[in-house]
């Protein structure tokens, strides 16, 4: 046994780590980081019982589809597990270029390039546009990859009321006309399922000579004609400079896109640290994404289920009177309003074995502590059922 003066002294970030209250108190209630051993359409098993997975993205239930699965099998018999390295040093792939042709013909711009993650992309989107001599104006609810690379861009940031044009007018008149000006949105707020108010805020980036970035994660597959998103949705793509978005949503994969000019991408592609220094895009990931995004131009009844399911799993959260906080979209939160409420109506739904997300300030606003739930084209009659009968039992334990 080593003797104790000999031992290593311990620093002050070993002491944080230790005392670290929020790890502490996650640990204690185990809300997350579960491990599931199997799953099966909507279905996960955890420690052998079975749960309904009502927090996953998967709008269109699209994971499972038997076409995404034989493109990522072919592509990894093809061309192996990896590119091992980053485009910039190893080079990309010609499953690259196809991809982002297909996602920018898609998305209505001249160009795109993939990342390996949704992360990776939406602060690509930033880093790779604004200087330190921009001003960036935010939406304060917007997702944390955008906050990272608003960070990272150096740029000194506006924060306005969420989803509010007139705040964000009133801070854009306070700058300099010369001053360039960088508007940083999301389509849809996952947390909140608002859609963001794009008309008006582009007649404000053309008022002010503003460059435009939106963030479509949870509008692209959902809304516009077959799921070309919010920018499609209002008719403005060609307003919005930047579109960035997550293919672990409705393309039921992983990793993520920005899409722009050419002349932007290129211009991306030489200034974001994101870009230059990430391994690509897997051969599978890449041949997953592109399949299902040929899916979702081919097949409408996943986007026209998604609906129908949305609209029963709506009308059962109000007859219980519970609020949604009047959201638009397939992502449904329920907020309780306070953090043991929260708790127990999330434990009520496990008992009853319906898994949801738990979401508390400061991650969301003081007084707006919430289950996040999210409807998917993959739930059935009997999964409602089981749903709104879950939902009953949970409203009582509150």
């Amino acid at each position: 046994m080593a003797l104790s003066f000999l031992q290593r002294v311990k620093s002050p970030i070993h002491s944080r780590i230790s005392r670290d209250d929020a790890t502490r108190l996650r640990l204690k209630y185990d809300t997350y980081y579960h491990i599931f051993e199997k799953q099966a359409g909507t279905r996960v098993w955890k420690d052998g019982k079975e749960f309904i997975m009502l927090s996953s993205n998967d709008y269109l239930g699209l994971t499972h589809h038997p076409k995404i699965k034989e493109a990522g099998v072919q592509a990894l018999e093809k061309w192996g597990a990896s590119t091992t390295g980053a485009r910039l040093a190893n080079g990309g792939r010609i499953f690259h270029r196809e991809l982002e042709e297909d996602l920018a013909e898609f998305v209505g711009k001249e160009a795109c390039h993939v990342f390996s993650a949704g992360y990776l992309a939406c602060a690509s989107a930033v880093t790779g546009f604004a200087d330190r001599k921009d001003v960036l104006f935010a939406d304060k609810n917007l997702h944390s990859s955008l906050w990272s690379g608003i960070k990272l861009s150096g740029a000194r940031c506006e924060r306005f009321s969420h989803n509010h044009p007139v705040h964000l007018k009133e801070l854009v008149g306070y700058e300099e006309e010369k001053t360039a000006k960088i508007f940083v949105l999301e389509g849809v707020y996952s947390m909140e399922g608002h859609i963001a108010k794009l008309p008006e805020f582009i007649n404000l980036a053309k008022e002010f000579s503003a460059f435009v970035i939106l963030d479509d994660a949870h509008g692209f597959g959902v809304l516009g004609k077959d799921g070309r998103g919010v920018c499609d949705h209002f008719g403005l793509t060609d307003e919005v400079d930047v579109i960035c978005s997550s293919f672990s949503k409705s393309l039921a994969g992983s990793g993520g896109f920005v899409a722009s000019s050419k002349e932007a991408i290129d211009y991306m592609r030489s200034h974001s640290k994101q870009t230059i220094f990430s391994a690509a895009l897997s051969p599978s990931a890449s041949a997953c994404s592109r399949a299902a995004l040929k899916i979702m131009k081919e097949e409408p009844q996943h986007r026209e289920q998604l609906f129908r399911n949305l609209n029963r799993y709506r009308s059962i959260l109000k007859e219980l009177e519970l609020d949604t906080w009047e959201s638009e979209t397939p992502a449904i939160p329920i907020v309780l309003g306070e953090k043991e409420k929260v708790y127990y109506f999330w434990k009520a739904l496990l008992e009853k074995g319906i898994y949801t997300i738990i979401s508390i300030a400061p991650g969301v606003p003081p007084g707006k502590d919430l289950i996040r739930t999210a409807i998917s084209a993959a739930h059935t009659d009997e999964d409602l059922d089981r749903i709104e009968e879950a939902m009953h039992f949970a409203k009582s334990k509150i």
